[in-house]
């Protein structure tokens, strides 16, 4: 994962999250990027200061200390959480929702069997979607198992 701030054509300055370079690329070519204050789909990467440690340096015998893994909110604070959503931000969620249940397999409670299948190679890597405790959302987390939880807010549509 690769961590950018991102600007928009209105100046705004916001950050996000993407698989690769490239992932960035595509989804900024695609459109799929928006900014969260204006909604503008012209998103490119700000400057960025790099991240570097204060005293000391990372030598062999010393390496970098493991990251933290964050915690996973619940479900229902996920949803909590959406129902308080400015509109910009909602109208974001309901297009993820809609690429997800485009682009995805529902695999309802089996996700994190399914997660654990796909990280093991025992069957083909695809993007999934579906349903699973807190629990087993921090288990697939301690086992180095990329996971995310979003709001799920109604479809645009309905």
């Amino acid at each position: 994962m690769i961590h950018y701030n991102l600007r928009c054509d209105e100046g705004h300055e916001f950050d996000s999250w993407f698989n690769s370079s490239a992932g960035f690329e595509k989804q900024a070519k695609r459109g799929l990027l928006e900014c969260p204050h204006c909604g503008s789909a012209k998103v490119d990467r700000a400057l960025m200061t790099p991240n570097v440690p204060r005293k000391g340096r990372i030598t062999a015998d010393k390496p970098p200390p493991a990251p933290a893994t964050p915690p996973v909110p619940s479900a229902q604070a996920v949803e909590k959480m959406a129902e308080h959503l400015p509109d910009q931000v909602r109208s974001m969620l309901q297009k993820l929702r809609a690429e997800v249940e485009k682009n995805c397999d529902y695999v309802g409670p089996e996700f994190a069997e399914e997660a654990r299948r796909i990280a093991k190679g025992e069957t083909d890597p695809r993007g999934i979607y579906g349903e699973t405790t807190a629990e087993e959302a921090e288990a697939l987390a301690e086992e180095g198992i990329d996971i995310a939880r979003i709001p799920w807010v109604p479809r645009a549509d309905g």
